[in-house]
């Protein structure tokens, strides 16, 4: 919310005036190689909700003389009291017809509004009732109280005008009108209860839905237009606008009123009750609410926002969007010199009339964008965490802050580098008039999001447009304040004091799901946050033409500073049709979505906690416990040595007579057979069930493992071979051979290349010490801030692409 002004007034932005007349078209506008346009007036360059400096009120132009809500400029200031009276009254005069001209307006809104609230009351006592007492009570709050107190002041203001001589006075009710504020604080209190209730009973209820749809507002007397059609959702922030404007008219009338008038005192008084009611609720109104309407005349309000990867000249561009009511902007901030504001950049925008997103058969293939390769991924997340715990290092040490803020500084980068080219899932947009645009997203929630506010908004009367250089240069600097996410979603942006998240192992069992109305294919997946974005880490079979799914199906998964747990319901589609050509995968359907936060208190128990996930009507019931890191990585030799799991290599290989295991041989092959171009391959979580089968298998030799493995699902056997390295009781990097490693990567050059530049320490330790608290040798690796188990580049060459625990 814009603070007040030295003034302590409020006004409505200029832009309101400046194009109450524009004319709008249907293109688009891309930023791109725009040459830079001319900036708004000073003190312009942003659209808060409430402006700052009063220089215009609500007056008698062309368009009020027509039935619209609209407000004039009014004349130059310098008229002194006392001086020229006869010009100063008829200035009152034309201020007061301008207002009493609205203020109709304002009444008839409020009638509109209050129409289909005595027929939803009457219906709540029967037994079929629309909406019940509480809520109807909840969503009309203080309207019928407000409507009263403007039809009253409208009614002994009217005939003072139309009677006008140099000896009216009205100042008496500006100062009741003023006094009776009150009513307005307790409608604003409620006004975001007041909305959620509406769109609730909207969503729950067709009758209503179509009643608040389309409220007829009456149009003036004089207009020739006898009806026009308004949302409730429209008519119920007039109340809130309407405020402001009251204060600009008292701020006019006392410019044009002598000093030795009546009135003056009564104004005077009037206004200082306006500047305190707007002072007290200024930071109370929503600050996503601006002060510039959309072509309907309503108020341009920011839905979402947020950091998403373009594909743009076949590179990825980090772009901050922002989707209002009636449109979608695409923008990049701008780079600025120390000490000055930070501002966004528009690089193009899309009427959300002329939005529309391309079946996965109509999309266009994807511009060629060169893929990370995954390994070097993980080589960015092991400098990560390798950067973190010499940071943490050397706040403990009390280190000198330059040194900390560079190690920030690189840990940025990498992070920065790490969210730009993680992403995969493609979100295409098209403008129907121009150009498609294309998003690269790290999660299918994420997408979803995105795609379900668009439609949302689209179910609204649109209208398409084309806004002036002006215009697009007000809005793109408005998002500067109204942005609701701030940072870019990396640690290094967080507070010293925020979570940081659980690493270890969360298991997961997801039981069953309840609410579909029909027979389909269900499966569900379970999405983490991990390094600044979600990622897709474990998927349930597909549960067959059933309205009760039943899965019963456990997942080990990763943790790696992650706070919340994703579940998302999908339908699985068999239509080989419809296939994306951005990613060439057969498109499913999601059912249903759904988020919890990981509370340590709650997750990090040796039971497990049973849950259920509400996601559109859908419930999803699952259990889940936690294992720290400390836990999982300590190893236990098996006390048999007939089996593989937990026994020593050597022991392995000479009874095989072969140098590689048989089970990491028949696991590599088959994840080369069938994984290749499996999407998160040794990363998305097998069933814990499946890969407890095949260890069982494995350690009695079974005479059955090829035609069970060649059956399994290639995750579990992913899941499996990563399994089998984890309960080695030595390392592959042996306990022996763990110092000169550890020696090798503490080298200047190779520190270097990590990012790192230091040398080892004096005890021979690296900086690069990581995930090792298996290691014996007396290393004291930073437990919170683990490193990856540095295996995954001695095994890339077999095809193993992932941490292996």
């Amino acid at each position: 919310m814009e603070p007040l002004s030295h003034r302590g007034l409020p006004r409505l932005s200029w832009i309101d005036t400046l194009y109450s007349n524009f004319s709008y078209g249907a293109d688009d506008y891309d930023g791109e190689g725009n040459e830079e346009q001319k900036g708004p007036p000073e003190g312009s360059e942003t659209m808060p909700y409430i402006d700052e400096s009063p220089t215009m009120s609500p007056q008698l132009s062309a368009r009020s003389q027509g039935g619209g809500d609209s407000i004039s400029p009014t004349p130059p200031e310098g008229l002194a009291p006392g001086v020229e009276a006869g010009k100063g009254l008829e200035m009152r005069k034309l201020v007061l017809s301008g207002f009493l001209a609205s203020e109709e307006i304002y009444i008839n809104q409020l009638e509109a509004l209050l129409l289909p609230m005595k027929p939803l009351k009457a219906t709540a006592t029967t037994s079929q009732p629309v909406l019940t007492i509480q809520q109807i009570e909840t969503i009309f709050y203080k309207i019928q109280d407000i409507y009263e107190i403007h039809k009253e002041f409208y009614d002994n203001l009217c005939p003072k005008v139309q009677q006008w001589d140099s000896q009216v006075t009205m100042g008496h009710l500006f100062q009741k009108l003023a006094s009776q504020l009150g009513v307005y604080k307790a409608f604003v209190d409620n006004y975001k209860v007041a909305l959620e209730t509406a769109e609730k009973c909207s969503q729950s209820n067709n009758q209503f839905q179509k009643i608040s749809e389309e409220l007829k507002v009456k149009g003036p007397k004089d207009s020739k237009d006898s009806h026009t059609s308004v949302t409730m959702e429209a008519l119920l922030y007039k109340p809130i606008d309407r405020v402001t404007r009251s204060t600009l008219v008292l701020h006019d009338l006392l410019k044009h009123t002598p000093v030795d008038h009546p009135d003056y005192p009564l104004l005077q008084d009037a206004l200082r009750i306006s500047q305190n009611f707007l002072s007290s609720i200024n930071e109370d109104i929503d600050p996503r609410r601006t002060a510039v309407t959309t072509p309907k005349g309503e108020t341009r309000q920011l839905v979402k926002d947020g950091f998403l990867v373009e594909v743009s000249e076949s590179s990825r561009k980090l772009r901050h969007v922002f989707l209002f009511t009636d449109v979608l902007l695409c923008a990049k901030l701008k780079k600025t010199s120390a000490g000055k504001h930070q501002q966004y950049d528009c690089k193009w925008y899309i009427p959300l009339a002329d939005l529309v997103f391309p079946s996965p058969e109509e999309s266009e293939a994807s511009p060629q964008v060169h893929p990370f390769p995954d390994h070097e991924l993980e080589d960015m997340k092991m400098k990560i965490s390798a950067l973190k715990s010499e940071i943490q290092k050397e706040k403990a040490n009390k280190g000198q802050s330059r040194a900390i803020e560079r190690l920030k500084k690189k840990m940025f980068e990498n992070e920065f580098l790490l969210l730009l080219n993680s992403p995969t899932i493609p979100f295409r947009i098209h403008n129907r008039n121009g150009k498609s645009y294309l998003f690269l997203l790290s999660s299918d929630y994420e997408r979803s999001e995105w795609r379900e506010a668009i439609q949302k908004l689209q179910k609204k009367d649109l209208q398409a447009f084309v806004l002036s250089s002006v215009e697009l240069q007000v809005l793109t600097g408005s998002c500067f304040k109204l942005r609701t996410v701030h940072n870019i979603p990396v640690t290094s942006n967080k507070d010293d004091d925020e979570s940081p998240g659980l690493y270890g192992f969360l298991h997961v069992i997801v039981h069953s799901a309840k609410g579909f109305k029909q027979s389909a294919n269900l499966y569900c997946t379970l999405e983490v946050d991990s390094f600044g974005y979600f990622v897709s880490k474990a998927k349930t079979r597909v549960f067959r033409d059933t309205t009760e799914p039943k899965w019963d199906e456990e997942f080990e998964i990763e943790l790696e500073g992650s706070q919340s747990l994703r579940i998302l319901c999908y339908e699985k589609c068999y239509d080989k049709t419809k296939v994306n050509k951005d990613n060439n995968e057969i498109v499913d359907k999601i059912m249903g979505k759904g988020q919890i936060q990981l509370d340590p208190q709650t997750v990090e128990t040796k039971n497990w906690h049973t849950d259920v996930i509400e996601m559109n009507g859908i419930k999803v019931e699952f259990s889940m416990k936690f294992t720290s890191r400390d836990m999982s990585l300590k190893r236990t030799p098996s006390k048999k040595q007939t089996g593989v799991f937990g026994v020593k290599i050597s022991v392995v290989t000479k009874r095989e007579r072969s140098k590689v295991p048989y089970i990491v041989r028949q696991c590599v092959e088959e994840v080369e057979k069938r994984g290749i171009e499996e999407v998160g391959i040794y990363r998305i979580s097998g069933v814990a069930t499946d890969i407890q089968a095949l260890k069982a298998v494995f350690d009695a030799n079974n005479k059955d493992i090829l035609l069970m493995l060649s059956d399994m699902d290639i995750n579990a056997i992913a899941g499996t071979l990563k399994l089998y390295f984890r309960e080695l009781p030595e390392p592959l990097l042996t306990d022996r051979l763990y110092p000169a490693f550890m020696e090798g990567i503490g080298e200047p050059a190779a520190a270097l290349r990590a990012g790192l530049g230091r040398a080892p320490t004096s005890k021979g330790k690296s900086a690069r010490r990581g995930r090792v608290a298996e290691w014996p040798g007396g290393l004291d690796p930073l437990p919170s801030v683990p490193l990856p188990w540095p295996l995954t580049s001695l095994l890339r060459n077999p095809g193993i692409q992932e941490n292996l625990p």
